[in-house]
């Protein structure tokens, strides 16, 4: 009877987690799809997606180490390479998106990259001045990336 319980806990233990992150992969999804612009949709697949599979993963290591083989270790280290190359990946994904200066909506809080150019350009026309080796301003040199010649 006891073994009944056991194997009963346990599969509503790997169904929890295999529902859990299916959810946030679903919700990943529609995020990706449904928001507005680019720096939005980012978040989607970068945060919801990433705990859609670290729970889909918890709950095949569950299954899998419940099987006799002990702890399975492949699931972990999927995990472990999926934690640390998506937040690495978005990030650099944002930058190429900052660097060719993709249009956002209004309603997008931080948009610091309009500062920031504007402090750089600044920054570098006074090393200009002071006599310090720039060789163009920012403003200089994304104009040069907008109009190729």
């Amino acid at each position: 009877m006891s073994v009944s319980l056991d194997s009963t806990l346990l599969e509503g233990l790997i169904s929890f987690f295999l529902l859990v992150g299916a959810a946030f992969a679903l919700i990943g999804s529609i995020g990706l799809m449904r928001l507005p612009d680019f720096y939005l949709r980012l978040h989607g697949p970068a945060k919801a997606t990433t705990l859609g599979v670290g729970g889909i993963i918890i709950g095949s290591v569950i299954f899998f180490s419940t099987q006799g083989d002990g702890l399975s270790l492949h699931e972990l280290l999927i995990a472990l390479f999926l934690f640390i190359t998506a937040p690495v990946s978005a990030h650099i994904v944002a930058k190429a998106a900052l660097h060719l200066r993709l249009e956002a909506v209004e309603r997008t809080r931080g948009k610091p990259w309009e500062n920031d150019l504007v402090k750089a350009d600044h920054e570098a026309k006074a090393a200009v001045a002071e006599g310090r080796f720039v060789t163009e301003s920012v403003s200089d040199h994304m104009r040069r990336i907008d109009d190729p010649k």
